[in-house]
Formats: structure tokens, C-alpha cells, sequence
């Protein structure tokens, strides 16, 4: 049918669309002086709602191309790499977690995924994120894991909420 977009076309604008919400929220996040964890973990919803409405690779769509772009635009580069390390991909990886049929299987993969994602955050990237750390949070990285992993826990099941909310509202509109 010409002048209809296809599926793959639709999802492609869709993942640049929210894309460039996730950049506008990072931006936000790079130049508010407080916050930025909080801004930046809602320029992580984006891909969320990529995922929800046209599946994975929207939502990795959407990921890569904040990422990128944040990298390149945003002043403040811990923002631009948190969402890349974490933030910004989580939803993908969760979609995926999900569809494991072990529910032991699918935490373990997420508190995996979580703990690499915040090494990778803590021992490479902590000067950006933490310049004016404390030095006895420095000496007790066991404290970190901790805190990390049960904040991450509690981000995991109100994220799970959230979804399952967006479910419900988006029930009717598939039948149009």
C-alpha cells in the first residue's frame, strides 16, 4: 500500500523519537545541580516505553542512540555513561530476563547484570559520577555493593509496577 509506513519503519521512528526524549532528560540531568541519579533514571523509562510499544530492539534502539548522543553532546559524561552502563539498557535486558522460564534464573541474570553494570560504574568510571566521595565510602566497597544491590531490588519491582500500569492503560488502545 504506498504512503503507509512499514512495521520496521514505524519502530525505527519510534526508538529515535524516544531517543531524543532520553538525550532531553540526560540534559536535564547534566545541568541540574541535584537530582541527576533521579533525571537520569527517568531518561531510562524512553527505552522502557520502546520495549512496551514496539518491542526489544526499539528499545536498544533507543538506548544506543541517547547513548551515543550523550556522549558526544552532554556536558556532564557521568550522566551520558550512566545511562549507557545501566540505565538506558536495563529495560532491554529485563524484557529479556523476563522470558527466562526460571524465576531463579531470571534474578540471578539480573543482580548479574546489575553488579557488573555498577563494577564497571565504581572501579572505571567512579572519578566522573562521585568526584567529592567520601574517603571512608571509598575504603568500604563492600557497603556499596550492599546498598546497590538492595536499591537495585526495590528499582526492579516498582519498574515491574510501572510496566505492568502502562499495560493496563495501553489495553484499550490495541483495539483500535
Amino acid at each position: 500500500m504506498a504512503g503507509r509506513a512499514s512495521d520496521a519503519t514505524r519502530r525505527t521512528a519510534l526508538g529515535g523519537v524516544l531517543a531524543a526524549g532520553s538525550l532531553a532528560v540526560m540534559w536535564l540531568a547534566s545541568i541540574a545541580p541535584s537530582g541527576s541519579l533521579g533525571l537520569t533514571a527517568a531518561a531510562g523509562l524512553f527505552p522502557v516505553g520502546a520495549v512496551i510499544v514496539a518491542g526489544r530492539p526499539a528499545g536498544l534502539l533507543c538506548w544506543a542512540a541517547a547513548s551515543v548522543l550523550g556522549l558526544l553532546l552532554l556536558p556532564n559524561k557521568g550522566v551520558a555513561l550512566m545511562y549507557l552502563c545501566f540505565l538506558g539498557l536495563y529495560p532491554a535486558v529485563k524484557s529479556r530476563m523476563e522470558n527466562v522460564k526460571s524465576r531463579v534464573l531470571e534474578w540471578v541474570g539480573k543482580f548479574a547484570f546489575f553488579n557488573v553494570a555498577l563494577s564497571i560504574c565504581w572501579f572505571v568510571f567512579r572519578s566522573l559520577f562521585l568526584p567529592a566521595l567520601p574517603q571512608w565510602i571509598g575504603e568500604k566497597t563492600w557497603l556499596v555493593y550492599a546498598a546497590g544491590n538492595v536499591v537495585f531490588l526495590i528499582y526492579d519491582i516498582a519498574l515491574t509496577r510501572l510496566i505492568g500500569a502502562v499495560m493496563v492503560r495501553l489495553r484499550p488502545l490495541k483495539g483500535r
